[in-house]
């Protein structure tokens, strides 16, 4: 399968600054230039989907119509095995509209504890990101990352964003959230590719991007 390549510049079609600050750092090497949907005041598409994958498409495509250049999406979020896979796709409503991500991990914990779950076997998750490459024509190209660990309590760290804090990735001894961003999404040999974003974007790389 042939895959389309992405050169000169892209809308990254988000208005989360975390979000945004990671992905810039992705392209950085690919001599990419990025602008996001924020700074183009483009409005944020209503996201209808029931998969990561499907929302991530809805906003590159809307990105990319409503600027007629290629567009960058990702919709990624927190599933928590004990919670049925919640907040998953709704990861982001789950913070409200003041983005109140502290008021969001404190209703999974409330949730964990009602389910007994205590031990770090019955607080599994997974962060997933999908990531989305849209052409004004119709054309995708879509790449799909995961990374497991375990829900904690309290949440550490002040780095990161989101659900950062409550999340410690497998093989690690300290969460997303004590992280600094070369340790969590870096690319080597700044970093291991570690989060669930930087592992759709390797995968997105080597089919779409040339140093």
């Amino acid at each position: 399968m042939s895959h389309r390549q992405l050169t000169g510049s892209v809308v990254i079609a988000t208005h989360n600054p975390g979000k945004l600050a990671e992905m810039r750092d992705l392209l950085a090497p690919y001599n990419i230039t990025a602008t996001s949907a924020a700074e183009l005041n483009l409005p944020e598409p209503e996201e209808t989907g029931t998969t990561f994958a499907a929302n991530a498409r809805i906003k590159a495509m809307a990105a990319a119509l409503a600027t007629g250049h290629a567009a960058f999406a990702d919709d990624s979020g927190l599933c928590v095995d004990a919670l049925a896979g919640d907040p998953g796709i709704y990861s982001a409503r789950w913070a409200g509209p003041d983005k109140d991500f502290r008021g969001a991990m404190n209703q999974i914990q409330t949730l964990l504890v009602e389910k007994g779950a205590t031990t770090p076997e019955q607080r599994r998750g997974h962060f997933i990101a999908a990531l989305c490459l849209a052409w004004p024509d119709g054309h995708v190209e879509e790449f799909e990352g995961r990374v497991d660990g375990v829900i904690v309590w309290p949440p550490k760290g002040t780095a990161g964003f989101g659900y950062d804090p409550l999340f410690l990735p497998d093989g690690h001894e300290r969460t997303f959230g004590e992280m600094t961003a070369d340790e969590k999404h870096g690319l080597p040999p700044k970093g291991m590719g570690l989060s669930h974003r930087a592992r759709a974007f390797v995968m997105l790389a080597k089919a779409c991007l040339r140093p």
